[in-house]
């Protein structure tokens, strides 16, 4: 089955909910294991001096926990924010099942130990972890998964805090910087099934029952010593953050290993705590007696210093716990003491300056006011609390921003020499902007389904790539590459489609650069189709990747987009991709635009191509294309015309209109950006510019259009009604480019009946076949000298020609096909006389880009043929495949 690299919208959300689902377990998991063990250790204090218990329980749970994280995934010390953080920034760091699993069971340990550290972090790098390895299960592209595991980090936040909107906000404000509306769908649907979770088993921080008592007041006299909790909170969250970094620091300087450094924090931690109120035995119990206690200053002046001066003795060791229960618990301790000094003179509890506090300090830390905000109002359920929440949470962000503009996180992050991806990433400028159409190589070399494997065994030895798209009717179907050569049957009458990898990998060619390199790597890929639809547009290797780098590092590539913003699309119409190529056709001259049309639609028809109608509103140099006024009332008739057309042959049809500054360079964009296979386009036949051979567009496209150029000048005898389309004459020169006009002939042949419906004229029962004559010329006395490919081509054409009249209506007989055999020296004169002598009524010459120029601007074939001739002269140009560029 092919995989999915861009998942449909219902299959984000329903993997945003399993992850939803799985973090929420995980968190309500940790949070029961920490109870457990937690009771136990009070319990054992009634049993055993405080002394005694707190001490040995702290220092073996935490070398317990140490020695696990060193051992398994030393990642997942601290509290995990910053890890996911920098996954999120691009940064290559372990994140899967070995994460999830070594965080909860060391987190258990630590946190059951007595260490004034939360679980709420830990539960966040747990829910990106197991959203990790989700997205690992379901390939996708990378942006994709950055996507889940930001989902996986809410969700683990909102299982925690039983806070679903604080859980979306955290990742928003701090980790994603994204208010995509993927991300908010996924976010928010993560969140809210780890919310449902946490809440189902129960949740130990719904505030609302503790404070249900005391509803918390607020009135306009209180908004100054708000103000002045905003400010402490500002300056003291500053002072946190630095205490966090310098015991980090500190840490790290002692000859301990992680296991001895966190036992000794354990011990510390337990000899203080032994020394205190038996409140302080119970941390999140601590919190909610600031909140609810009758407490004096000196008591809670003292709750702060010591949970101020442990947390930051806990985390500097490496304990894997979080850092959001601490700064909400010195958050209440700091509001109740403002509430205490500024509060009761007027009269209101303390209670209220308390729960502000909280967010107050969280906000100074984490740089997140609005979700410090949110996440109070969540677990307290308490409307009274937005006004003084927002004051406080406001103010403190700024104070604290003043003084440090990174976050706790970002500290840390650049602490541990993390730096974002944007600013430590060397790539050139540019290279992230590109898309699969800036490197894909346009001309692809493919083969067919039916292709008998001796054939595809002399592609293979005849050319240096190791791999071949297969297409079928213009389709991508498969790809086949030499190890499936080395699994072919020994069946002679095998064809390709029996070894070949049936529904390959693609690309659209919208897809980013990121993309196409993980789909590379994923699926351990040399090459990977770009396609619209199923049809077959271009193709990308990872040369292609290393070349596009190394241009952009010289400063010679590739341009993305539109160079100087030459033209501007005002109007476009879309039909299928059905077609296994596109023909483009420039409408410039109104007056054979008609003609143009219907010779587009007649290859389209037996080729099985798209036909794009394009239609320019050339402005001022200095009037911007994206700022003109154009009325495209003038536009509607051949867009309303070509549409008709398209519907008469059976054909998918595109349309629209572009401003542009330039004609030439407006072609060259639309041939490259609809991924055009063949450029059709009128030409006068002559020109009056000095230094231009056909004039200035069409030289343009002649050196520059990587697709198959046609050139028509039309008939200069007679009327326009009387352009005919019977008696046809295909010169002949030899090597490759001879079959080049001949593969344009069989289309053509409709042309006398594309011709009678657009007039609305009866078809005749019977109606004379057209004429070709297949013409050679040689020099005098070497007539049976040279290539001989009047055969060739006449064979060529039978085999084409033999199904006409299933399609064509006026052509009951095949085409009468002559060979024709001139001697002279001056090769034009020859076509020019036998033009003439045979009434013919179109000409129609094949050569390359190369022999075409060089030709006219020897003043020989084309220019000679297409002045000396009254008939109409179509000119081929064969597509450019560049040498440099291959299939890999």
């Amino acid at each position: 089955m092919r995989p999915l690299l861009l998942p449909k919208r219902r299959v984000i959300i329903a993997e945003a909910c399993l992850i939803g689902l799985v973090s929420g377990c995980s968190a309500v998991l940790l949070r029961n294991g920490i109870g457990i063990l937690g009771g136990w250790r009070i319990w054992l204090t009634q049993i055993f001096p405080a002394w005694f218990v707190l001490p040995l329980v702290g220092m073996t749970f935490a070398f317990l926990s140490g020695c696990l994280i060193e051992a398994f995934a030393p990642e997942t010390q601290g509290s995990g924010i910053a890890q996911v953080k920098a996954v999120l920034e691009g940064i290559p760091l372990p994140l899967g099942w070995r994460t999830a699993l070594i965080k909860l069971m060391a987190g258990l340990l630590s946190l059951s130990s007595g260490l004034t550290l939360g679980r709420q972090g830990p539960t966040v790098q747990i829910g990106a972890a197991l959203a990790s390895e989700i997205a690992r299960i379901f390939p996708t592209s990378p942006n994709h998964r950055r996507q889940m595991v930001a989902a996986g980090a809410a969700a683990g936040l909102a299982a925690g805090f039983n806070a679903p909107i604080a859980g979306m906000l955290f990742v928003l404000e701090e980790l994603l910087h994204d208010v995509s509306e993927l991300t908010l769908e996924t976010a928010i649907g993560a969140s809210f099934i780890g919310a449902v979770v946490s809440r189902i088993f129960g949740n130990d921080l719904n505030l609302n029952r503790e404070v249900s008592a005391s509803i918390a007041h607020f009135s306009a006299p209180e908004i100054p010593a708000f103000l002045i909790l905003g400010i402490l909170a500002g300056l003291l969250g500053t002072l946190f953050n630095q205490g966090i970094i310098t015991s980090l620091t500190l840490n790290r300087r002692l000859p301990l290993t992680l296991p001895a450094r966190m036992a000794l924090a354990g011990l510390i931690s337990g000899l203080c705590i032994a020394l205190l109120p038996p409140s302080f035995n119970d941390h999140a119990g601590l919190r909610e007696f600031l909140l609810t206690g009758n407490l004096q200053a000196n008591e809670v002046i003292l709750a702060f210093i010591v949970h101020f001066l442990l947390t930051c003795l806990a985390y500097g060791a490496g304990t894997p716990g979080g850092l959001f229960s601490p700064t909400l618990t010195l958050g209440a301790a700091l509001g109740y003491l403002v509430g205490y000094l500024l509060g009761l003179p007027l009269g209101v509890s303390p209670d209220t300056y308390a729960l502000a506090g909280m967010g107050a300090f969280f906000s100074a830390v984490g740089k997140v006011p609005m979700t410090s905000i949110v996440i109070v109002f969540e677990i307290t359920a308490d409307f009274n609390l937005v006004l003084p929440l927002m004051i406080v949470s406001v103010v403190a962000y700024f104070i604290s921003s003043l003084l440090e503009k990174n976050s706790l996180y970002q500290r840390l992050l650049i602490w541990n020499g993390m730096e974002p991806q944007n600013e430590q990433r060397k790539t050139p400028e540019g290279f992230d902007e590109l898309i699969a159409e800036d490197l894909m190589q346009q001309r692809v070399e493919t083969l067919n389904l039916n292709l008998p494997l001796d054939q595809v065994v002399q592609a293979f030895s005849r050319s240096h790539h190791r791999g071949f798209p297969v297409v079928h009717e213009g389709k991508l179907v498969g790809i086949v590459t030499q190890g499936d050569l080395e699994k072919r049957p020994q069946d002679r009458n095998a064809v390709l489609a029996e070894i070949m990898t049936p529904d390959p990998v693609s690309v659209p060619p919208s897809c980013p650069l990121s993309e196409v390199v993980y789909s590379l790597n994923r699926y351990k890929l040399s090459r990977l189709p770009v396609t619209e639809g199923r049809r077959l547009v271009g193709i990308i290797t990872r040369s292609d990747i290393i070349r596009a780098e190394s241009d952009l590092l010289s400063g010679v590539g590739p341009a993305l987009g539109p160079a100087g913003g030459t033209s501007y699309v005002i109007y476009q119409t879309h039909g299928p991709a059905t077609g296994k190529g596109r023909i483009l056709v420039p409408v410039v001259n109104h007056s054979t635009a008609a003609l143009l049309l219907q010779m587009a639609g007649a290859i389209a028809a037996e080729q099985n191509y798209e036909l794009e109608c394009l239609q320019v509103a050339v402005v001022s140099d200095h009037t911007p294309v994206d700022q003109a006024e154009v009325n495209l009332d003038r536009f509607r008739r051949w867009t309303d015309y070509t549409q008709k057309l398209g519907e008469e042959l059976s054909i998918s049809v595109h349309t629209q209109v572009r401003v542009t500054h330039d004609i030439g360079k407006t072609i060259l964009e639309t041939v490259k950006y609809r991924h055009v296979d063949l450029l059709l386009m009128g030409w006068k036949g002559r020109t009056r510019t000095d230094g231009r051979i056909f004039g200035d567009v069409v030289d343009t496209l002649i050196r520059q259009a990587p697709c198959e150029v046609v050139l028509v000048k039309w008939a200069t005898r007679g009327q326009q009604a009387k352009w005919h389309f019977n008696r046809w004459l295909l010169p002949l020169a030899g090597g490759p480019n001879a079959i080049a006009g001949a593969e344009l002939l069989p289309g053509l042949m409709r042309l006398r009946e594309i011709q009678l419906r657009s007039r609305g004229q009866s078809i005749p029962r019977r109606f004379f076949p057209p004429e070709i004559q297949l013409c050679q010329v040689y020099p005098p006395g070497q007539k049976n000298a040279g290539p001989v490919v009047l055969e060739e081509v006449q064979q060529f054409l039978l085999n084409r020609l033999k199904s006409l009249g299933d399609h064509n209506q006026l052509n009951q007989r095949l085409p009468k096909l002559t060979l024709v055999k001139l001697v002279s020296e001056q090769v034009s004169e020859a076509i020019v006389k036998q033009a003439q002598r045979s009434h013919i009524d179109v000409v129609i010459m094949g050569a390359s880009r190369e022999g075409l120029l060089q030709q006219v601007i020897k003043g020989n074939i084309p220019e000679a043929i297409a002045s000396g001739c009254d008939c109409t002269v179509i000119l081929v140009r064969q597509a450019i495949y560049s040498p440099s560029r291959n299939n890999g």
